[in-house]
């Protein structure tokens, strides 16, 4: 990730992650801004009358802006779990991520002990200009203190972010010098991205993991997808686990790559005929022939259930994994008088076979719930627990039967395993001390490491029980209690898990996403599907 960032958002287990990535999808799917001005309406007079009453009668002061504030959220949660309200203060934050950058100093940072450490200066940025260095603590940003009891992610944030152009003086103490050393930091433009690997597994099946669909998403797609042509590239795994959507135009865009000319990729509808569309495939995409796996499971919502519904309902791809989120909802932004936002749903999508896979809210449906009474049925071990409507069933271009009305069910499914989650690992990660651990580890023992190459650290490394111990032990500084029995019956877990931080932070995703995906089990079935491709047929369903 290209950003200043906390490292503390690593890859945490399957069900923590797509969990935590779900309740995200609010950003939605079809961004586009616009002015609401407020009529006088009935409703509108009868609001302004009540706020007038308790300006003039209230018996105390009343906060106004937090009663309002207060009141447009309220009203938005009667509509739909979807539209939502943003503060101005928040507004910027929240599209930034989305927008492929953001400007500030270019670091990505971690707060360990109550400090503010440089994990990486981010390269061309204005950080590495000036010769910040991983490691690098920072005392202090424009007077204020960047090393203190409770210092949070958004105070950092605040300190270091900024318009571009615009400086920041900071203080920081370096290992092994014994002043202070003062850095004044020019900010400039970021670029974050949303694609976070790309690499051939072997020599034909190439891997792409896209996290979100953001205004830069199809370009990082076709230069990935150029460079693992250049590779050998003949079979595609398109890794949407865990994607919890953004840009609608995206999703079709990449989506068309992999469909023939005029082949529907998605639909709306909405009460009012603007919001109305259809999208179809364009010219000759750049891949519309080789095997194609999209992996999914309960944290792929909005834009990637586009994607994935695109290319299953058109028998193009097989899709692998759990039944994904179930957002079948379009959001647009649309600015109000103080710069704070509403997104609200303005229509619904559907696949090309006609289904909407919204899942269902409002009354009997607890919305927020969802991923964990499907987790309590067993629904992520066992797909027959996954029970559908007869009378949402369509049938894809070759005839299969699909459903709608709650995610996209894959084609092949692949159950959760449990071997690969920890209690005691997620609260490592949760701590910060996965983070601190390895950080600490590889600034230590980087110029060895690197020696070493990325394959042969891959082949060779072995992560020893003394650096588990001191795993345990910082996580112990970190009020987690040790619990050697799960360090001991996991050992390979824990052990894969630091070998894969230790090199992400020396070579980052490229080398951090091959070690990691040995424990991702879709993607170990994806793989096995695909060298048997020949046999089971899988692109002439």
């Amino acid at each position: 990730m290209n950003e200043i960032k906390n490292s503390r958002s690593q890859i945490a287990l399957p069900l923590v992650l797509a969990i935590g990535l779900a309740a995200g999808v609010l950003i939605g799917a079809n961004l586009s801004s616009g002015q609401v001005a407020f009529g006088e309406a009935d409703g509108v007079a009868k609001f302004n009358q009540v706020l007038s009453l308790i300006r003039k009668e209230y018996v105390d002061t009343a906060d106004e802006a937090t009663l309002v504030e207060g009141a447009i959220q309220h009203l938005l949660s009667k509509l739909d779990p979807h539209s939502s309200y943003i503060t101005a203060s928040d507004r910027v934050e929240a599209n930034e991520d989305l927008q492929g950058g953001f400007e500030g100093i270019g670091i990505e940072f971690n707060i360990f002990n109550d400090t503010l450490v440089v994990v990486a200066a981010l390269s061309g940025g204005p950080s590495e200009a000036v010769g910040l260095r991983p490691g690098d603590k920072i005392i202090e940003a424009d007077d204020q203190p960047m090393a203190r009891v409770g210092l949070t992610n958004r105070d950092v944030l605040k300190a270091l972010k900024g318009p571009k152009g615009t400086q920041v003086r900071i203080q920081v103490l370096r290992k092994g010098v014994k002043d202070l050393i003062s850095f004044t930091i020019v900010r400039d433009k970021i670029p974050q991205t949303s694609l976070d690997a790309a690499y051939m597994l072997d020599a034909e099946i190439g891997y792409m993991k896209i996290s979100r669909f953001a205004q830069t998403t199809y370009d990082e797609f076709q230069a990935a997808l150029e460079d693992l042509r250049g590779k050998g590239l003949k079979k595609l795994i398109l890794d949407l686990q865990g994607n919890p959507g953004g840009y609608m135009n995206q999703a079709i865009d990449i989506a068309d790559e992999f469909l023939a000319k005029d082949k529907k990729v998605v639909f709306t509808k909405a009460k009012d005929r603007r919001y109305n569309s259809e999208a179809l495939a364009t010219a000759k995409g750049s891949f519309e022939t080789g095997d194609l796996i999209v992996l999914v499971n309960e944290g792929s919502a909005s834009a990637s259930e586009i994607v994935a519904g695109a290319l299953q309902d058109n028998d193009r791809a097989l899709i692998v994994g759990r039944r994904s989120f179930g957002k079948g909802l379009v959001q647009s932004p649309f600015e109000l008088q103080d710069g704070s936002e509403v997104r609200l749903t303005i229509s619904r999508y559907y696949t090309p076979s006609g289904r909407s896979i919204q899942k269902p809210y409002g009354d009997g449906h607890d919305y927020g719930q969802d991923l964990a009474l499907r987790f309590k049925k067993g629904e992520f071990f066992h797909a027959d627990s996954v029970k559908f409507n007869d009378s949402l069933k369509y049938r894809t271009a070759k005839g299969r039967t699909v459903y709608g009305g709650g995610g996209i069910m894959p084609d092949y499914f692949v159950p959760l395993d449990t071997a690969n989650t920890s209690r005691y690992l997620n609260e490592l990660y949760n701590s910060n001390s996965i983070a601190e651990f390895t950080f600490a580890y590889t600034e230590a023992n980087k110029a060895t490491r690197e020696k070493m190459g990325c394959a042969t650290f891959r082949n060779q490394f072995q992560v020893t029980d003394t650096m588990l111990s001191d795993l345990a032990a910082t996580g112990s500084q970190n009020s987690v209690k040790s619990d050697g029995h799960e360090l001991t019956s996991r050992k390979s877990l824990f052990e894969l898990h630091v070998k894969a931080q230790i090199a992400r932070r020396i070579w980052g995703n490229e080398a951090f996403y091959p070690i990691y995906n040995e424990t991702n089990e879709v993607l170990q079935q994806a793989i096995e599907l695909l060298k048997k491709a020949p046999e089971l047929k899988l692109m002439e369903m």
